[in-house]
């Protein structure tokens, strides 16, 4: 299932930015630092120049990506398509009908979509996406006369979003206007370093939050204590020579001024955190972080207050978090407010709510049009002290990049929200149900006989068996050419699917219904679980992603332990097969010294698997130093990339089933 990860900057607030201000004089190496405000104009000018429709299609994604990375979806549809005309492939085509639903026009998206499905020959892989555009155009037909919305008028060209409520008629938020901290662009999106503002809601008068805490890096997406006296924020910032990472950071008010700054001490190298949001009673921090024991891309974590420290972070289950990204959590009491680009939606991210039922979370919500558009809606905060008309229930804030006569970026929103009508009376016997559709399925690669090519997709596999295991019961089925089998769950249970076919490695997926609440307006859920067996290709090497070596090493890295680690748990499922791993370098260095780091470097992953239970019998270690590249290139010319591409470990099978 396609997980669209195309935000604007300001929309994450997450990113590497050590590269950002690196002179660059080509198109792609900009758009590869991600300076996509630099690679604009130079690969307008390289596409008018190139003469190729091969080159054409490439300097056409890339420029479409980059508008997409700046929140431009029109200008990134309009690339996308002559990408797609010019032979780009699957991906300019997936791109833009991500960008067609992005600016709301459902029905040419379907369209796309269904064409997508054909060419890569998979109708499945895309059937959520097409449901989704149908229920969004069905949204923005309906009336709401719950809700009305108006920009703030101290909105700025730049970058404005993240409101947090602060005190005498304020808010904080985060903008990268012209009055932000440094001298330096930001050459991901040609504007400042983001900063922390406060703004006078009634008055429109805009400052700086505080001197202090703002820097010459980007900061951002605040929260505060009920009092006002503590912050969190997030910051990005690393060493000059490495990738910056954000961090979240604390600051308390003494009366006057904020204290300096500290990360959090649970936070860990190599992951982005952010969003911080505060309980009410300043107990619980939630947060997004983008850790690889989540569930997929950004989720939602909790940590609690434990005297002056915080506790380690708790995931949050299934009924919040998904394969996509979670972001910007808010607390009104039980109820959680929060942007996800994954859970049904109208096109980029969405605000939805849940409410706390004892310790389980209900059904998410979407909160529909005009809270939400096809565009990124994000960051919902209610402010209480702000002054209301009777019939209005709730004011507050929202970000939002949908488009406005100014071509801004992301803007500041006020919503209204009245008094609904009454409902009609419910039942007063509801029939709870929890149900689950599965789909067993297979990749589909560019080159059908090679597993190291491009996955383009996936399509059900007929045939293949599939044993639920529970508490103590079993229940097994074998699915059909749909790859499609169902069954209804149980209450705060752990579910584990384990499927196989002939010729297939054995798969397994996990689902549970624990801190899933009761929901009498939903009172029968329906969750998806997707179990994708990988065809077994017999001595083809298979690249691990993720597993690096620092320079003249080959002891692991903590950072490729998790790819190591999931290789475990294959051979695990799979104890009748045997693999060689296999180290090959780049060119650089003579041949004697980097075949022996190859094999250093291969052995080590071997030991590793070891240690982890493996049988040394069902492995062996290769290194093969520069002797087989993936990329062909003179060396004095290759790339930086298609060095990379030749630094890597491999897995092959020698035995299968």
């Amino acid at each position: 299932m396609k997980i669209s990860y195309a935000f604007s900057f300001c929309c994450l607030l997450f990113f590497a930015a050590c590269t950002y201000t690196q002179k660059v004089n080509n198109g792609t190496f900009a758009h590869d630092r991600k300076q996509y405000a630099v690679a604009v104009d130079l690969l307008k000018k390289e596409h008018q120049k190139t003469k190729t429709r091969a080159e054409k299609g490439k300097l056409a994604y890339l420029l479409a990506d980059s508008y997409q990375e700046l929140g431009k979806p029109a200008s990134a549809a309009d690339w996308y398509k002559k990408a797609y005309d010019d032979g780009y492939g699957p991906d300019a085509l997936r791109d833009y009908a991500y960008a067609l639903k992005e600016q709301e026009q459902y029905e040419d998206a379907i369209k796309a979509f269904k064409e997508l499905g054909i060419e890569i020959g998979s109708p499945y892989e895309y059937k959520r996406e097409i449901t989704a555009c149908q229920s969004a155009q069905a949204w923005k037909a309906e009336k709401s006369k719950a809700y009305s919305v108006t920009p703030l008028s101290f909105n700025s060209p730049g970058a404005d979003y993240a409101p947090a409520i602060f005190k005498d008629g304020k808010i904080v938020y985060t903008s990268d206007r012209q009055a932000a901290t440094g001298e330096k662009k930001y050459n991901w999106t040609g504007n400042e370093f983001s900063d922390l503002f406060v703004a006078d809601v009634q008055s429109g008068d805009v400052q700086a939050f505080d001197i202090q805490l703002n820097t010459e890096v980007n900061e951002g997406t605040a929260t505060f204590s009920k009092d006002r006296t503590e912050l969190f924020f997030t910051r990005c910032y690393g060493d000059k020579k490495q990738d910056s990472y954000c961090r979240i950071l604390y600051s308390k008010w003494d009366g006057s001024g904020w204290s300096a700054p500290v990360a959090l001490a649970f936070q860990q190298a190599g992951i982005n955190y952010g969003h911080p949001a505060l309980s009410t009673d300043g107990k619980t921090l939630y947060f997004s972080c983008n850790s690889k024991d989540g569930w997929g891309g950004y989720d939602l974590w909790t940590s609690e207050r434990q005297g002056e420290l915080w506790s380690e972070p708790k995931l949050m289950g299934r009924s919040v978090n998904s394969l996509g990204n979670e972001k910007f959590p808010w607390l009104d009491g039980d109820t959680l407010y929060f942007s996800s680009d994954y859970h049904p939606g109208m096109g980029g991210l969405d605000i939805f709510k849940t409410y706390k039922v004892g310790t389980a979370w209900s059904p998410v919500q979407n909160l529909k049009p005009p809270i939400n558009s096809g565009y990124d809606d994000f960051a919902y905060v209610i402010d209480y002290q702000a002054k209301r008309p009777q019939d209005v229930l709730q004011t507050g804030y929202f970000t939002t990049n949908r488009p406005q006569e100014s071509g801004a970026s992301d803007d500041l929103y006020r919503f209204e929200r009245r008094i609904p009508p009454p409902e009609p009376p419910k039942p007063v016997v509801i029939d709870y149900k929890l149900k689950l559709d599965g789909f067993v399925l297979e990749k589909i690669f560019a080159e059908a006989d090679n597993p190291d090519t491009k996955v383009l997709g996936r399509r059900p596999l007929n045939g293949a068996t599939v044993e639920v295991k529970f508490g103590k019961e079993t229940k097994k089925f074998t699915v059909k050419d749909d790859g499609y089998f169902n069954m209804d769950l149980a209450e705060n249970t752990d579910y584990q699917f384990i499927a196989k076919k002939d010729g297939y490695l054995t798969g397994e997926a996990f689902f549970s219904t624990k801190g899933i609440a009761k929901d009498p307006n939903n009172p029968t859920q329906t969750f998806e679980v997707e179990v994708v067996l990988d065809k077994i290709f017999l001595n083809k090497e298979i690249v691990l992603e993720d597993i690096y070596y620092d320079y003249d090493k080959w002891d692991i890295r903590p950072d490729a332990m998790p790819t190591l680690n999931a290789l475990v748990r294959n051979l695990e499922l799979n104890p009748k097969i045997r693999i060689q791993l296999s180290s090959h370098t780049d060119c650089r260095g003579n041949d004697g010294y980097n075949a022996e780091l190859s094999q250093r470097r291969a052995q080590s992953a071997v030991d590793y698997l070891v240690s982890k239970g493996i049988s040394v019998e069902r492995l062996s270690a290769m290194g093969f130093g520069e002797s087989a590249p993936k990329a062909n290139c003179a060396c004095a010319r290759c790339t930086e990339e298609e060095h990379q591409l030749n630094r890597r470990t491999t897995f092959t099978i020698l035995e299968g089933l």
